[in-house]
């Protein structure tokens, strides 16, 4: 946890002398993560080869846990793993509370 506050704060340094290179670095990251869900899925259909589950969760980790959280539910996606509906939740509320501190200003 305390690698994550680490990096959190890094990354708030960045993003608080450019918030729109936040703001395009979190559309980036949920475009990619959603997209690696909907892959995953249509690979799984073909008994195809897979995205491995670790790839999938570090791209909801990296700050695409909304991108990855709508594709579960769209694409109904690992939405029976508790690895899945578990984590990718609990990584959208930490980066949602993440944007509200770095917005007023609570996270330097």
């Amino acid at each position: 946890m305390e690698k994550f506050l680490s990096l959190s704060e890094t990354l708030a340094k960045i993003f608080d002398k450019a918030p729109l290179l936040f703001i395009l670095y979190f559309i980036i990251v949920n475009i990619a993560a959603f997209m690696l869900y909907y892959i995953d899925k249509q690979k799984a259909k073909k008994h195809l080869w897979r995205i491995p589950e670790s790839t999938l969760l570090l791209s909801a980790a990296i700050g695409g846990s909304i991108g990855a959280f709508f594709a579960m539910k769209i694409f109904r996606h690992k939405t029976k793993h508790p690895k899945f509906y578990i984590t990718v939740p609990l990584f959208m509320l930490i980066h949602l509370l993440l944007i509200i501190m770095i917005i007023t200003g609570k996270l330097h």
